[in-house]
């Protein structure tokens, strides 16, 4: 039975469509809201998503809890347990075996996304290009032994896995009530650009969000 332990740091970084899918197949879900509790309880989950935040992985003396979900990431790969992190996710992904994580370019909107070429992944039916949205100013290079699933420009590494780990730097469980939440404080040509392009690319990206979902949540 799949049971997802879903680390939250933000209020309005949330699940997304990611909810909306595991809602429609009843797969059981928790969130662990990190920034009301400030520390990780104990989980039996059998899967584990880690969502995007404000702060850097960095932050472990004014976060102490990202130090401890590192120690989960590892613990888990090493049980073969899946692992998804979005952003903040994916760069503690990143942390967690060794691979920097630092400041780059602040990438806010919609980017254009390739789909590296390659063995069999969960990226393998994506189209070759594709347009996610970004909310980040820091970047990660891959863990030694992971693979590089999707690049873009101008940060580079979008998506890679680890084992059984996958992390994605960009935000296929975007949804229009997320996009108000995370445009009120960004400027009005950001926020005026982000709205004319929303309309063109949401449903894709909500497609291929389900297709993450779907490879994720397969036994």
């Amino acid at each position: 039975m799949i049971n997802i332990a879903v680390f939250q740091h933000s209020p309005t970084e949330t699940l997304g469509i990611f909810e909306t899918f595991f809602t429609e197949r009843n797969v059981s879900f928790e969130y662990i809201r990190l920034f009301k509790a400030n520390e990780v309880p104990e989980t039996d989950a059998s899967h584990f998503i880690f969502l995007g935040g404000p702060m850097s992985v960095n932050d472990e003396r004014e976060y102490p809890y990202l130090k401890e979900e590192k120690d989960i990431i590892r613990k888990a790969v090493r049980r073969k347990k899946r692992v998804l992190g979005i952003c903040l996710g994916a760069q503690l992904i990143a942390s967690a075996f060794e691979a920097p994580v630092y400041k780059y370019v602040q990438e806010t909107g919609w980017f254009r996304i390739r789909r590296e070429p390659g063995t069999e992944n969960v990226f393998s039916t994506f189209p070759d290009h594709f347009y996610a949205f970004q909310l980040h100013g820091d970047t990660f290079e891959i863990p030694f032994r992971g693979r590089l699933l999707c690049s873009g420009d101008p940060v580079k590494n979008q998506a890679f896995q680890y084992r059984s780990a996958l992390g994605v730097q960009f935000h296929l469980e975007i949804t229009r009530e997320i996009l108000r939440d995370w445009s009120r404080d960004i400027s009005r040509f950001q926020r005026e650009k982000i709205l004319r392009e929303t309309p063109r690319y949401i449903a894709e990206s909500n497609r291929l969000c389900y297709q993450i979902a779907e490879t994720f949540t397969r036994l």
